[in-house]
């Protein structure tokens, strides 16, 4: 019968508490586009820009409060610049004073935040995109309307969407790196 023998093979201690213990770990490089970055503070201003750009060609014709998911864009465009103008202020400020944004409930804030505003921004530019064709193709009443007025303010808005979406992506995909 054959029975192999058991062996024992040294463990060495592991290493005493040294310097290079202390040292902090070395993080992934923060890729363009999250909270505190240039690419960030881009998209914020982008974001700002189209909203604004949209929320003011709505708000300039005069036939916008007879359409419920015009009024919806307003409001969506309205809170979408909100949201870009107060993060982008401070990516710009963690940029000039060279703090980093990536507390885990900040990201987390700004995630859900993120989240929500292009959400509502997608959804108001695909109703009020439903109403503009509704307008222009079905019904043939153009003349009668501001249709030009409507798909500028509609394709601004998803111009702001498209912006915030990178946004969102990299700021959950950050949250759930963690």
């Amino acid at each position: 019968m054959s029975v192999s023998n058991g062996s024992v093979h040294p463990v060495d201690a592991p290493p005493l508490q040294t310097e290079a213990a202390n040292v902090p770990r070395v993080r992934m490089k923060d890729v363009q586009g999250m909270p505190g970055t240039i690419g960030g503070s881009f998209l914020r201003f982008a974001q700002f820009v189209f909203a604004v750009v949209s929320l003011c060609v709505m708000a300039t014709t005069g036939d916008f409060p007879s359409v419920t998911a015009f009024c919806y864009l307003v409001a969506a465009a309205g809170l979408q610049s909100l949201w870009s103008l107060s993060l982008g202020i401070l990516d710009v400020y963690a940029l000039l004073v060279g703090r980093c944004l990536q507390n885990s409930r900040v990201v987390s804030l700004f995630a859900v935040g993120d989240g929500v505003t292009s959400t509502l921004m997608f959804a108001a530019a695909c109703a009020s995109a439903g109403i503009t064709v509704l307008i222009g193709n079905d019904l043939g009443v153009c003349s009668q309307n501001h249709c030009l007025e409507f798909e500028t303010a509609t394709a601004m808005a998803f111009l702001s969407w498209f912006c915030a979406l990178p946004s969102f992506i990299l700021n959950f995909w950050s949250l759930a790196s963690r």
